[in-house]
């Protein structure tokens, strides 16, 4: 849509800023996710939800979408809650 926006002229492509962006992702409504949990045993995130996971924390299990239970739920939380959150910033002890 926004591509579409810029070649049909209804917005200039160097008015497009991070804000106008975001304003056309389809989660435009939504918080961007504190937490995003991938199952598999994957580590990385194939291309879901890049732009609103930028200051998400990030937990990876090798177990498969289907076995996920609350176990696993529990133990992301308990990782999420010993995380400090820095939304881009470096830990105070680096520099």
């Amino acid at each position: 849509r926004l591509a579409a926006d810029v070649e049909s002229g209804k917005l200039a492509s160097e008015n497009v800023t991070e804000d106008i962006f975001a304003s056309y992702l389809d989660t435009v409504d939504m918080p961007d996710p504190d937490l995003l949990i991938r199952t598999s045993g994957e580590y990385r995130l194939s291309n879901f939800l890049l732009w609103q996971a930028a200051y998400s924390e990030l937990v990876f299990f090798d177990v498969l979408w289907p076995d996920f239970d609350r176990s696993f739920l529990e133990k992301a939380v308990a990782i999420y809650s010993e995380r400090e959150r820095r939304f881009g910033a470096v830990s105070k002890g680096s520099a």
